[in-house]
């Protein structure tokens, strides 16, 4: 609510990014960053955007409702909190799920080799004067060939990639 809001404010009073971002004495990226939902301003920062703006911070925040000072920041504290509560939300959820795509490409890289021992290379006994076989033959050879040499190390960093996203933050 607060990034729609702070974008379509911006964008109704002719700004770009980089003029509010020099308003407010940030980088682009991090005005970037507030409209994207991916982090929130602290509540110094907001009074700052709400006095560029010229828009009380209630509206920013998406309520119309005037309150007084102390409210106003306690409420403002308030909902900073629950957005910041959503982001560390989505952001677990983000890792659990690479996570879960990461046990996944272990598994099917097992199962890539399992199959592979089962076939032992049999394409190497076929009758290669058919072109026809030999293409499918040179194909077959080709991935086995680049796979034998790349999954090892793909499974390593599946593997890192999985130790990452367990650990507690």
């Amino acid at each position: 609510m607060l990034s729609e809001n702070m974008r379509a404010i911006r964008k109704s009073k002719g700004l770009s990014q980089q003029e509010l971002a020099v308003m407010l004495n940030v980088v682009r990226q991090t005005v970037s960053k507030w409209e994207q939902g991916l982090s929130v301003p602290d509540s110094d920062m907001l009074l700052s955007l709400s006095e560029v703006l010229e828009t009380p911070v209630s509206t920013l925040l998406g309520e119309a409702v005037a309150t007084s000072d102390v409210d106003s920041l306690t409420a403002i504290s308030a909902k900073l909190e629950v957005i910041n509560l959503q982001l560390a939300q989505r952001k677990t959820t983000k890792k659990r799920v690479l996570r879960w795509i990461l046990i996944l490409l272990c598994l099917l890289i097992a199962a890539i080799f399992a199959v592979l021992g089962v076939l032992e290379s049999s394409y190497l006994v076929w009758d290669y004067s058919d072109p026809e076989t030999a293409v499918l033959g040179v194909a077959f050879h080709s991935f086995e060939w680049l796979f034998v040499r790349i999954a090892p190390f793909v499974l390593w960093g599946a593997i890192i990639g999985i130790f990452f996203t367990g650990r507690k933050e």
